[in-house]
């Protein structure tokens, strides 16, 4: 959904791009890694405190900034004439890092998070999704960007995310699953509370399953038809 949005930021940080000159794009690549990572250490130590709901706020501050940088690196290369095989990779490798660094940072949280392999598995489940993205692109096909997008993804992890600020700043719990039928733990991940963190996993997670289904459908499609 966020996906469609594109045209019109890349409009927006187009007086951002001009300002740069001749600045070498792949510099704002790099930073906006080394930004996430900053983030993302913060974001696995922070605790159910008011520190713990500041360093949550940090984290997604750092996260934002490095999507930012993400998003001008391919637009400065655009404008300088200079983007090209190289720079695509290294934008699509980063990516995947922050895409795959941001869940399991999440999963390591253990004041929110009871389960630890959960942020593996949302970062396993996420990875299966964009790669069906490229894969069409190996067998000649364009690049398939349908399903629940990675915009989306960090949209809705973003916001699990500002929740669970507040959960932090407030003291207060998630809503304990246990009582429930087991299934419920299952769509947790094996987590036993839902809150803005383990509902961000979840979400990313499942989405990455269903974007892995579509991509694949979508692809099977056009190749029989070929």
């Amino acid at each position: 959904m966020f996906e469609k949005m594109r045209d019109t930021w890349t409009k927006a940080i187009q007086p951002l791009v001009l300002k740069m000159g001749d600045l070498d794009p792949s510099v704002l690549t790099w930073t906006s890694l080394f930004v996430s990572l900053a983030g993302f250490y913060i974001l696995s130590i922070s605790g159910i405190s008011t520190t713990g709901a500041i360093m949550i706020v940090v984290a997604v501050i750092l996260v934002l900034i490095a999507g930012v940088l993400d998003a001008l690196d391919g637009a400065l290369a655009r404008h300088q004439g200079t983007d090209g095989a190289y720079g695509d990779f290294l934008d699509h490798t980063i990516d995947r890092i922050v895409d795959v660094g941001l869940l399991v940072a999440i999963g390591m949280n253990a004041a929110f998070v009871s389960s630890p392999n959960a942020g593996l598995a949302a970062g396993l489940l996420t990875l299966l999704g964009s790669y069906m993205g490229t894969q069409a692109q190996s067998v000649g096909l364009d690049r398939i960007y349908g399903g629940f997008s990675r915009a989306d993804r960090m949209i809705v992890t973003l916001v699990g995310l500002l929740v669970a600020a507040m959960q932090a700043y407030t003291g207060g719990v998630g809503i304990d699953i246990t009582p429930y039928h087991e299934y419920f733990g299952y769509l947790l991940l094996g987590n036993n509370e839902l809150n803005g963190m383990t509902a961000a996993l979840a979400i990313s997670a499942w989405g990455g399953v269903y974007t892995f289904l579509v991509r694949f459908n979508s692809t099977r499609k056009q190749l029989l038809e070929l």
